[in-house]
């Protein structure tokens, strides 16, 4: 894991610490000062050392108060707000203390652009705020006690909420905001203001004690090549940059991810992406604004989402949902090589599948249960990769999984 170093983060009482305390550490003595016109005092530098002391009290880390330990390795669940503020919370609660489960990936802001808790009052983000989580101190606590580790996932760049209350920040088609087939609006990975947006919120969630910021659909809609040229946007700074437009995008998308892992390190927290499987098979995506290799050289952790389901035909499985110790296993390997080239690789974290898809099937869904979870488990575990987190949109997990890793 990358170790985290506190920026030099000045505010007003600390510079005036600093000036208060230079007098004392002055280079320059009292006689020669006598000795000095005034024109040497505009030219003769004076130097000083400002005290440990207050260098250290210049630097910005923040601490939660909370005493989570990172696990021997990262296995974990995804859990909506919902979840997390109702009774499927104590079923979650017992999943993980029961298995070899360690870790919960929870909801901070959802897919829809709402915070899923109330911040305090004042808070800019109170507007967006729904009350599902009601009490999120309640909750680190229980986490605490209960040795799971928290993540907080934050959905980035698809914001019905933002867009609607921005259509400036957003995408227009004929004068209006436009989106997907799903009715999902996103938000303008080129507006430096949706950055801010979506960091504050890490923050937040960073101060609550999450100890890794999950940022989810850091990228822009799927398909957006077919569009980029109809839709109108702002490129914001981008604008005047001699590139085409799959370069931009990937561009503002790294841009971002940097952006947010700098505002976060004096929380001493981790970062981490999801990022589509895909991603790792080509140089760049040709729409979304994805390259791999860039994106996991700004984080800590890398979520490839490998669901079986997600892949067309691939690495010569016709079927890949009916494959998935196949999958997995010639993905995992891929992802080895590029992730090996780099000069600091990311921890590898994929998301796997923990759910049926009966949107591929004219006849009987093929069933993901024990058997296929645990092919996945293995599939990564094989190739070194001993962290992963499973994905089931309604939170419903397969009972009597063995996630016991291989020796």
């Amino acid at each position: 894991m990358y170790q985290h170093h506190s920026k030099q983060l000045f505010s007003i009482p600390i510079l005036i610490l600093c000036f208060l305390s230079i007098f004392s550490f002055f280079e320059v003595n009292a006689s020669e000062l006598e000795s000095l016109k005034a024109t040497d005092l505009q030219t003769k530098s004076v130097r000083f050392e400002v005290p440990e002391q207050v260098a250290r009290l210049a630097r910005f880390s923040f601490n939660s108060g909370y005493a989570f330990a990172y696990p021997d390795a990262v296995r974990g669940i995804y859990l909506t707000g919902h979840s997390v503020g109702g009774a499927r919370f104590e079923t979650l609660l017992e999943l993980v203390n029961s298995t070899e489960l360690n870790t919960m990936v929870i909801d901070i802001k959802d897919d829809h652009g709402y915070l899923t808790y109330k911040p305090e009052e004042d808070s800019p983000f109170s507007d967006i705020a729904q009350n599902y989580i009601s009490d999120p101190q309640g909750m680190m606590e229980i986490l605490e006690e209960n040795n799971i580790y928290p993540i907080a996932r934050i959905v980035v760049f698809k914001d019905s909420v933002l867009a609607k209350e921005r259509p400036d920040l957003s995408f227009l088609e004929n004068g209006e905001v436009w989106v997907n087939n799903r009715g999902e609006a996103f938000v303008n990975p080129y507006m430096k203001e949706v950055w801010e947006y979506n960091v504050e919120i890490a923050k937040l969630a960073a101060e609550m004690g999450f100890q890794d910021i999950q940022f989810d659909y850091v990228r822009y809609p799927e398909g957006f090549e077919r569009r980029d040229e109809d839709l109108e946007y702002s490129l914001g700074d981008y604008e005047d940059m001699d590139m085409e437009g799959v370069q931009r995008r990937v561009e503002a998308v790294t841009n971002f991810v940097t952006y947010a892992r700098e505002e976060l390190e004096p929380y001493d927290v981790d970062v981490s992406v999801d990022i589509f499987g895909y991603a790792a098979t080509v140089e760049e995506t040709p729409g979304i604004g994805q390259n791999f290799s860039r994106i996991s050289e700004n984080v800590d952790v890398i979520s490839s989402m490998i669901y079986p389901s997600h892949w067309t035909p691939y690495f010569d499985i016709d079927f890949p949902d009916r494959e998935p110790y196949k999958l997995v296993d010639a993905y995992s390997k891929l992802e080895n090589e590029i992730l090996a080239a780099l000069d600091n690789p990311p921890v590898s974290r994929p998301w796997i599948q923990d759910f049926s898809a009966p949107w591929l099937y004219s006849g009987p869904t093929f069933t993901y249960g024990v058997e296929e979870v645990e092919a996945q488990i293995r599939a990564l575990n094989e190739n070194g990769i001993d962290e992963f987190l499973l994905w089931n949109a309604g939170n419903t997990y397969t009972e009597g999984v063995d996630y016991t890793p291989l020796n």
